[in-house]
């Protein structure tokens, strides 16, 4: 038997829509964030966009579909959500953003030696583990 504190259908049904909802807001928020990344210097667009995708797969299989096959941002979504890889220009402009940020970061910061090398540190990782990418169409 159930008990008071069981959720009813439309209980469940509207905490469902609600969910939905909210990943549908927050993809377009990053679809937003990402088409002002096209105009504004180091500001990544196709990160933002990889971001919106699982909010659409969870809310808008329509607008999964629309950024998997827009004509500017589809390729490298595809690329990366079937094998994981980035186009070889993208790395060179990654790792190239990733040292004019620590150039600046360095340079109007000027923090000390241990700061400076761990944030040096995090960003070759992150340099690193995207330089080892595969690159799309290329087999392992």
């Amino acid at each position: 038997m159930p008990s008071s504190a069981d959720p009813s259908i439309g209980d469940v049904l509207r905490r469902g829509r609600l969910a939905r909802a909210a990943w549908m807001t927050l993809g377009l928020v990053l679809v937003g964030i990402g088409i002002v990344g096209i105009v504004v210097p180091l500001l990544p667009t196709v990160d933002f966009m990889l971001l919106a995708l699982p909010c659409f797969a969870r809310s808008s299989p329509r607008l999964e579909a629309w950024l998997l096959s827009h004509a500017r941002f589809g390729p490298p979504l595809r690329a990366w959500r079937h094998e994981r890889a980035v186009p070889r220009h993208v790395k060179f402009m990654a790792i190239g953003g990733m040292a004019f940020g620590y150039g600046l970061f360095v340079l109007h910061v000027q923090p000390g030696l241990p700061l400076a090398l761990l944030v040096a540190a995090v960003l070759l990782f992150w340099a690193v583990w995207i330089a080892r990418r595969p690159e799309p169409g290329m087999r392992r």
